[in-house]
């Protein structure tokens, strides 16, 4: 969907992936927002280092766009707790797995129920988005050890890593 917009304008085509990436959209005003928090273009093309009249084509192209419109108008960032987690007390838990082979979401979520574990957060990553995406846990406490032999068993999973 991204290629096919930008088939000639590299530098847009990052825009739009990083919009994807972190929940920013395009208000019916043309600006960007994070929530309602107004991001300015000067920021956009610093931190992406592309040129500021291409965040501004950008924003324009979405808005003519009605493919474009239905997507980007309408993102939300989310709060991740990944960075954080050690500081409430929680685990985390990033599995790798074979991304074309479904499942993994439900055999791991059957393993922390079945342990009586509580997920405080799952979020798992698009693999369009990412070459090698990952499903992140945050795990309320300890994870017994068993549990997470338990998660190195299941077949699709290709690496496992706890973070306290």
């Amino acid at each position: 969907m991204i290629e096919s917009n930008t088939r000639r304008r590299k530098a847009q085509a990052i825009i739009l992936r990083k919009m994807l990436e972190t929940g920013i959209r395009v208000g019916s005003n043309g600006r960007y927002y994070s929530e309602e928090i107004e991001i300015p273009d000067i920021s956009i093309s610093r931190a992406l280092n592309v040129d500021r009249r291409v965040v501004r084509q950008t924003a324009d192209l979405i808005l003519s766009n009605p493919n474009l419109v239905n997507i980007f108008t309408k993102l939300t960032p989310i709060t991740f707790f990944k960075d954080v987690a050690h500081y409430f007390g929680f685990t985390v838990i990033i599995i790798t797995s074979q991304a074309e082979r479904p499942g993994i979401i439900s055999e791991v979520t059957s393993i922390m129920a079945k342990n009586k574990l509580i997920i405080r957060q799952a979020v798992a990553d698009d693999p369009e988005l990412n070459k090698e995406p990952k499903l992140t846990l945050i795990i309320e406490g300890e994870v017994p050890s068993e549990v997470i032999s338990e998660l190195q068993n299941i077949k699709v999973v290709k690496s496992l890593t706890i973070v306290k």
